[in-house]
């Protein structure tokens, strides 16, 4: 595949769903990836990237950003209280936040550093018990304790569990999102960034299509 692949394939997705071109973000999920591999797509003028975990990607993208130019980096890993601080000063947007203890922790570091990335409230759409995420039934209290604690999401996450077909999570997403006013929709990986455009998604997270298949002995 490849960025170009990727990005043609965004804007016929858009096309076809009746949507303006450039609705649709892509960030090229990078985590484990060899040096090489983001190097390219940095080189290709892409300029906004997803890491799953804070310590790597804190010991490369400032040297990269020092290089390349502004980068918008997202937060697309489960956050563990400990790493925020670390997290909202590396980050521009942050899509798991998934309890009322990191909510409390962001409220804090909010109140002291005057400002956040952006925040997406992750939703566990199938209700999987190994699985991060705010529960379906109980989004609507969860936002309104965040809005208590001047936390402003933007928008909703999910992904949908493996093997199952991805358009009811992705359906249900666009209408929580709708009903509490949330204009942004993180949803839809490399093999299914397709539909979840059809559903409105506003971000994908598109990794090995991108860039191939992780090694994470590399």
């Amino acid at each position: 595949m490849g960025l170009a692949d990727i990005m043609a394939r965004i804007r016929a997705a858009e096309r076809a769903a009746g949507r303006a071109e450039g609705s649709v973000t892509l960030i090229a999920v990078s985590k484990v990836q060899p040096p090489d591999r983001v190097e390219a797509v940095l080189e290709q003028g892409h300029r906004v990237f997803g890491e799953n975990y804070v310590q790597e990607a804190a010991a490369k993208w400032p040297a990269w950003a020092a290089r390349f130019g502004p980068i918008e980096l997202h937060m697309i890993g489960p956050l563990q209280t400990n790493k925020a601080k670390l997290a909202v000063d590396l980050f521009d947007a942050i899509h798991t936040l998934d309890r009322p203890s990191l909510a409390q922790k962001l409220a804090n570091l909010q109140q002291a550093r005057g400002g956040l990335p952006q925040l997406f409230v992750q939703v566990n759409t199938g209700a999987e018990p190994q699985k991060a995420g705010v529960l379906p039934a109980d989004l609507s209290g969860f936002l309104k304790d965040c809005r208590a604690m001047d936390l402003s999401p933007i928008g909703l996450m999910c992904i949908p569990p493996e093997g199952e077909d991805p358009v009811p999570h992705f359906a249900m997403l666009a209408r929580m999102a709708a009903d509490h006013g949330l204009s942004a929709l993180s949803m839809g990986m490399s093999g299914d960034f397709e539909t979840a455009i059809a559903q409105g998604a506003t971000h994908v997270r598109v990794g090995s299509a991108i860039f191939g298949a992780r090694s994470y002995h590399a």
